[in-house]
């Protein structure tokens, strides 16, 4: 999910609001020290613009590499092209993400193996995969071809796990897709005249069904995973029940009831989203109190909205990590 600059420095990346406490969360002798993130625009901090993970001294990165770039894709651009989808210059998908990886590693871990290096890490491999599929959705191609892309983005997350694991990961978060259906984005581009196209939190259904049928099959690549390494711990990092979770309880989290699907940072619409005319680009207001809002820019959430998130994701994660002494 590409986005603006603006919003990419809001957005202080699910990932480390999820795991800041570690530290703090454990009295395991053996913490998490360092993390390894992958994906998109969800977690992009900065790296669509320096094109790379930053600074190349091995000493700037004790604490992990985050390398997910924005508008990055599960599948190489070759796929795309081959159906006649146009993909950004800029796409950096998980196989270069992993070269990536690949020549951190052998920058860092001198005199010890990758696994001795990496014992004390988390891997987070994703959110990634939502581009894949907004490249079709937004160039217009049908709900059927979309859904055979599935098996495919699903395959190259599950191949990227299995990188990870053979270089050495003990602990790895295969996250799932959103409910995009419930996105201004998405309600905006795709509207539906029929009432009953929409759940009763006013989401698209035919979109959130499309979401859980990637997480469906993600889930049970990821119980292949579990077989094929029953010595590490792979969780499945449910985004999905974790924004609904925000939706559900937003009156009671201090969210605004009547603005709980349309962006903080737009304009126009029922959604206050306009694609041509996103956050950033001039005359485009920016709400007053951003803490109101689940959605930030129509495609990302809130900063708030993603700490309620990851308050959801946890519970769930941190009792399943493991630390090797």
């Amino acid at each position: 999910m590409s986005t603006t600059t603006k919003a990419l420095s809001l957005l202080l990346v699910l990932v480390l609001l999820l795991f800041v406490s570690l530290a703090h969360a454990t009295t395991d002798p053996c913490p998490i020290n360092s993390i390894y993130q992958f994906g998109d625009s969800i977690a992009d901090t900065g790296n669509l613009i320096r094109n790379g993970p930053g600074n190349t001294n091995p000493s700037s990165f004790k604490n992990g590499v985050n390398f997910a770039v924005a508008g990055s894709t599960a599948l190489n651009s070759s796929f795309f092209a081959a159906r006649n989808l146009h993909v950004p210059a800029t796409n950096t998908p998980l196989s270069t993400q992993l070269a990536w990886f690949k020549s951190h590693l052998r920058s860092t871990c001198h005199g010890s193996s990758s696994s001795d290096c990496l014992k004390q890490s988390l891997f987070m491999v994703g959110e990634i995969g939502g581009n894949d599929y907004n490249y079709g959705f937004f160039q217009g191609k049908s709900m059927e071809e979309i859904r055979s892309y599935i098996p495919h983005v699903v395959g190259a997350i599950a191949a990227a796990a299995r990188d990870v694991i053979r270089a050495g990961a003990v602990n790895v978060v295969i996250p799932g897709n959103f409910p995009v259906g419930c996105f201004p984005i998405y309600l905006t581009s795709f509207p539906v005249k029929d009432p009953k196209a929409y759940d009763d939190k006013g989401c698209l259904k035919h979109l959130n069904e499309f979401a859980m049928d990637h997480n469906n099959q993600l889930q049970e690549a990821i119980a292949s995973l579990k077989k094929e390494f029953p010595d590490v711990v792979i969780v499945y990092g449910d985004y999905y029940k974790a924004f609904q979770s925000v939706l559900r309880s937003s009156k009671s989290a201090g969210f605004d009831k009547s603005v709980a699907l349309k962006s903080c940072c737009g304009i126009g619409g029922a959604y206050n989203y306009d694609g041509k005319r996103q956050c950033g680009a001039a005359g485009v207001p920016v709400c007053q109190n951003p803490d109101k809002f689940i959605s930030w820019d129509g495609v990302h959430l809130t900063q708030k909205a993603y700490r309620f998130m990851s308050k959801f994701l946890n519970n769930i994660i941190l009792s399943q990590i493991k630390c090797l002494s």
